[in-house]
């Protein structure tokens, strides 16, 4: 693939409605043309026998064991309301 162009920079800046000054557009040709030169390398690596994956890494849920504990009252949670009634909260209404 040929190296990126300033025009083409600019181009992608318009069209995710960025605004980008001449200065940046130079800079950016070259982060982004270092980026697809990378992304080259990789298509050259022989994947043929390797297995798909999602991430590189094998993820395992890490969670706590699923016991019952005592929680708070309904008492308890109900102690520091400014209005309840009939053991819930009472809030302003926001429906019209």
């Amino acid at each position: 693939m040929d190296d990126i162009s300033k025009d083409q920079v600019k181009h992608v800046a318009n069209l995710a409605r960025l605004a980008i000054t001449e200065e940046e557009a130079e800079k950016l040709t070259d982060e982004l043309g270092s980026i697809i030169k990378f992304a080259e390398q990789l298509n050259e690596l022989d994947t043929e026998n390797v297995e798909p994956t999602t991430h590189v890494l094998d993820l395992k849920n890490v969670m706590r064991k699923d016991e019952p504990k005592q929680w708070l009252t309904q008492e308890e949670a109900l102690k520091n309301a400014p209005d309840k009634k009939d053991g819930q909260f009472r809030v302003p209404s926001i429906l019209e």
